[in-house]
């Protein structure tokens, strides 16, 4: 198979010749990791649990676990999930790439669409399922909202979009995603979410939608070839619990599950445990919002850019998105991520991702850098 080169590989690449200014502090605003320590209370129930690490994972997962995020659902997006319309994963980026092998199995000439820029995964899913490529492209044009022609989405077996996105933070209405539920059932594909980024949002007025709720929204109450993934990483600051679920379509995902019994991805038991814990609580959510919305202000003041209504990453336009990373990195000792690593076909030039995953006092002075090296 040939993968291409992870994102971060390929800066590694661009950056390894290059001294960067030791007057500087290093900084790297490149991966979405929050650099906030996992809160204690899920620090301590994952401690109170080491005895269990003598216990073999059930693939399904401890139904507290299971219970936990189905809750999550209620509580988040008011919808009601059954016991088969959800299934527990290793985090979403193991179901990012094994569910598209799975679902594509049995097609001769399997096609996925997906968001372009994107989070590499979805093309190295389609790689290892030998599948065609339609690449979704976003654009300051159509305000990085996904669109594809009926002709494209005729040949469509798999739809992957993903909002609140990544890299460019744009977000999708309940109303357009309610129309990608409704093109999902005209066309019979299935289509998929990827939610990680739902819960880093600033306005309790203006949540991000899940698409669980435009498919009931549009009379789709059984999920029909409607899947969501989502993550506890970004909410709670906890990537390393890999904690995610996949919700939707029961008859989608009964197949699904039996198929994760021999991919033996199940969490270790205290993980789960630790997870379970977390899901459940939203007062440390809360907490982590307002320091990226405290982080966005900073950004607005310094940069004079205009903060996202979701994510953590400023999208930000510039002349040449390699150049303007390798003499940033060269004179300011900061890296950031360039677009044209995260798209294909031109998407993402022109672009770098900044990720505001710092605390207060540490976004302020690598923005005033970062300002700093724009005037200069």
């Amino acid at each position: 198979m040939n993968f291409e080169k992870y994102p971060f590989e390929k800066l590694n690449e661009l950056l390894k010749d290059i001294k960067p200014n030791d007057n500087y502090e290093p900084s790297a605003l490149t991966i979405g990791e929050p650099q906030f320590e996992t809160p204690k209370f899920i620090q301590n129930a994952l401690s109170k649990s080491t005895s269990l690490l003598k216990k073999y994972p059930a693939s399904a997962g401890l139904p507290e676990l299971k219970e936990a995020m189905i809750n999550f659902v209620k509580k988040r997006f008011n919808v009601t999930l059954k016991d088969k319309q959800l299934v527990t994963t290793f985090g979403t980026r193991e179901s990012l790439f094994n569910f598209p092998q799975f679902l594509l199995f049995d097609k001769k000439e399997p096609t996925i669409a997906f968001t372009n820029p994107f989070y590499q995964i979805y093309e190295g899913a389609a790689i290892a399922s030998r599948a065609k490529v339609i690449h979704i492209n976003l654009t300051k044009q159509n305000k990085f909202k996904a669109k594809l022609s009926d002709k494209e989405l005729e040949k469509c077996d798999l739809v992957i979009l993903n909002y609140p996105n990544n890299p460019t933070s744009a977000e999708m209405t309940k109303k357009e995603l309610g129309e990608w539920v409704k093109k999902a059932l005209e066309f019979d594909f299935v289509l998929v979410n990827d939610e990680c980024y739902s819960e880093i949002y600033f306005d309790e007025s203006k949540k991000p939608s899940s698409l669980l709720e435009a498919s009931i929204e549009v009379g789709n109450v059984d999920f029909k070839n409607v899947i969501v993934m989502n993550s506890i990483s970004k909410r709670s600051s906890a990537p390393g619990l890999r904690s995610g679920f996949v919700a939707g379509d029961e008859n989608i995902l009964e197949s699904y599950m039996q198929y994760r019994t021999y991919v033996g991805c199940a969490s270790p038991v205290p993980l789960q445990k630790a997870a379970a814990v977390a899901w459940n609580e939203d007062f440390h959510v809360d907490e982590f919002r307002e320091i990226y919305k405290k982080n966005f202000k900073i950004a607005k003041e310094i940069l004079g850019i205009t903060p996202p209504k979701a994510t953590f990453y400023i999208w930000l336009e510039v002349e040449d998105d390699l150049e303007f990373t390798k003499n940033l990195y060269k004179e300011k000792n900061i890296k950031v991520l360039p677009g044209s690593f995260l798209g294909r076909n031109g998407m993402g030039q022109g672009y770098v991702r900044i990720a505001l995953v710092e605390n207060e006092e540490k976004t302020r002075e690598i923005l005033k850098r970062l300002k700093d090296f724009i005037d200069g």
